[in-house]
């Protein structure tokens, strides 16, 4: 996989962006499993599977479940986020054979780690993105030397 800024400054956008990010996922997936003990996933399979679910629950359930416990998520200052991953996450153990969430604690341990790697993994990309943003606002935004006798550019100038 070639790593290169473009226009949108990120590492994975383009053809391979889907793959990359379900990548992404899965490996968030396997150091969840690997680092709870109410967590278990049997194989590659469930992995992949698990990663592609709980992709496709974020991409519709989820904007359901948040516009529905709005007010809810207003009050508690967006916390209550947190327990709409956990039920993704639940919903994704009810899905997937292979993948097995004990409890509702377990769940929302689980999406904490998730958001955990994903930040983590999102890193190199964040840094790129501020990359390209800071070479292109050092091209951008120069200051004109075109003036007239007010000191306005003619941008600025106000005319009757």
């Amino acid at each position: 996989m070639k790593i290169t800024i473009n226009n949108g400054g990120t590492f994975y956008n383009g053809q391979m962006g889907c793959f990359t990010r379900l990548m992404l996922l899965m490996i968030a997936v396997m150091v969840g499993a690997w680092l709870l003990p109410g967590v278990e996933v049997n194989s590659w399979g469930s992995v992949l599977l698990t990663a592609i679910v709980i992709s496709i629950l974020n991409n519709i359930i989820r904007p359901v479940l948040i516009v529905i416990t709005l007010p809810v998520t207003a009050i508690t200052l967006g916390l209550f986020l947190f327990v709409i991953n956990a039920i993704i996450i639940l919903m994704a153990s009810e899905l997937v054979k292979g993948f097995h969430v004990d409890s509702f604690g377990s769940a929302l341990l689980f999406s904490l780690i998730l958001m955990g790697v994903n930040y983590l993994l999102e890193l190199p990309n964040k840094y790129l993105n501020r990359q390209t943003l800071n070479q292109s606002s050092n091209q951008t935004f120069k200051q004109s030397d075109d003036t007239d006798d007010e000191g306005f550019t003619p941008y600025e100038e106000i005319k009757d």
